[in-house]
Formats: structure tokens, sequence, C-alpha cells
């Protein structure tokens, strides 16, 4: 009885867990779309049209950055042989290719929706917000530390 009341537990937490997991990756998102929103200041028309295009690019590179990573975890640098190495390093460069490629055919699928002074405010956008969100980790941390015991 002892047992199955501490799975259950557990299995309550890990699910707990994730589900805060989702809420906080479903507010970074809500931020970001306000922030890009307000920074575009985007006319009605071509809202409609820009977001369809950027939440798919969103959706892919998400797709890839999961994939990246599970490969990065997998790898074990020490114990590589030099050929291992090399095929780690060409799976590496071409990752990096295939962003590069996702991130050009977004300016080629937004410049059919938006004007290409839109897209390069977009890119600015991307970029200060993903600067802030960085800011306020560091904050959060050093602040956790100077509260733990």
């Amino acid at each position: 009885m002892k047992k199955t009341l501490i799975t259950l537990l557990f299995i309550a937490l890990t699910l707990s867990a994730f589900g805060q997991k989702k809420q906080q990756k479903d507010k970074i998102r809500s931020l970001k779309i306000a922030f890009i929103t307000d920074q575009l200041d985007l006319t009605e028309a071509e809202a409609q049209k820009f977001w369809p295009i950027y939440n798919a690019h969103d959706k892919e590179m998400e797709m890839l950055r999961i994939n990246g990573r599970e490969k990065r975890r997998k790898l074990n640098i020490e114990s590589l042989t030099e050929n291992e190495a090399k095929k780690a390093l060409k799976d590496l460069v071409a990752f990096e290719k295939e962003m590069h490629a996702l991130k050009a055919e977004l300016t080629e699928n937004l410049l059919t929706a938006i004007p290409a002074k839109k897209i390069l405010k977009l890119r600015f956008a991307e970029t200060a917000f993903n600067k802030r969100m960085l800011e306020e980790m560091k904050k959060r941390r050093e602040k956790f530390k100077k509260n733990r015991p």
C-alpha cells in the first residue's frame, strides 16, 4: 500500500511539473507574440498573413532545435573515435545549414505578407526579446541564489 501511494504521488508530481513547464512555455510564447506585435506595428491585413507564416516557421525551428538538443545530449565527446567525431561535426554543420535555410525561407515567405522593412524589424525584435529573456533569467537565478540558505 505504501509503495503504491508513493508511486502515485511521484507520478502526480511529475505530471504537475510537466504541466507547469508547458504553462511557462505558453506564457513566454504569449509575451513574445505581444512583443513582436508591438514592435512591428502590423496592420490587420498584414497580421492575418504574417502570423500563420511565422507560427509555421516557429514550429519547424522548435522541432529542429529539439532534434539537435537530443543529438547533443547523446554525444559523449570523450569516448568518441576520430571517425565518430568527424561524423558528429558533419551533423553539426548540417544542423547549422538547415537552421540558416529555414531563416532564409522565412524571409522569402514573409516578403509575400509584409514589407522588407518590417522583416528587418522582426529580426531585431526577436533578438531584443531573447536578450530580455536571458537577462530576466539571470536576475531570477541571482535572486534565487541570494534567498537560498
